[in-house]
């Protein structure tokens, strides 16, 4: 590892992550295949819609527990806004959208972020209790559980959008974002453009970790 370079996440974080991003990955397209007629070729792989449907349903047992860590790891970075700061930054959109001279500081994740945080837990949790009252009816009503199917697509259809955008800011989108998935570790230089307030106050109280 290279001298100078910053820790931004530890190893139980990037373990949530990764188990999340991949359950979730596999979620969407096992979700798609059951979904639209026009993707049942998905199930073709695995044997049918059937098989397709049990990876589904026990994907989403790894979802569950991913996403409690998530949110525990990640609520009071992630999921609180802080004004004035952030909405400075909503109003420029970052500078990912159009030229601009400066970007308003912001803390470790910017409202951005903070916006697929709160996608994915509220609609997330969505997903899991429609999920397992489909997987599960339990005796429930047949018309609770027949609203169980819209509000699952509804949870699919937001937090899809969100994921993807997120897929590519933190690869190409933003270069050397993957680093800090991977190894947890980031370039200061990334760091002072990402999360400029963040690396300030972690200098400042003196719990910046710096390789050496």
């Amino acid at each position: 590892m290279k001298k100078g370079m910053i820790k931004v996440s530890d190893s139980f974080e990037r373990i949530v992550h990764w188990c999340m991003a991949i359950s979730c990955i596999i979620l969407m397209i096992s979700g798609l295949g059951m979904m639209f007629h026009s993707f049942n070729f998905i199930a073709i792989p695995v044997g049918g819609l059937k098989n397709l449907k049990l990876i589904h349903n026990f994907t989403g047992l790894v979802f569950i527990p991913s996403l409690f860590f998530a949110i525990l790891i990640w609520w009071k970075e992630a999921g609180i806004f802080r004004f004035p700061e952030d909405l400075e930054w909503i109003k420029v959109a970052g500078g990912y959208l159009w030229h601009v001279d400066r970007v308003p500081e912001t803390g470790k994740y910017n409202p951005g972020q903070k916006a697929f945080f709160w996608a994915v837990a509220l609609f997330g949790v969505v997903m899991i209790v429609t999920g397992l009252i489909m997987w599960f009816p339990l005796g429930l009503p047949v018309e609770l559980v027949r609203w169980m199917y819209p509000l699952h697509a509804l949870g699919f259809f937001v937090i899809f959008p969100f994921f993807f955008v997120h897929l590519y800011l933190g690869t190409v989108g933003v270069p050397g974002s993957v680093s800090a998935i991977l190894t947890g570790w980031v370039t200061r230089s990334w760091a002072e453009k990402q999360c400029p307030k963040w690396l300030k106050e972690m200098e400042a109280s003196g719990e910046l970790e710096v390789s050496e």
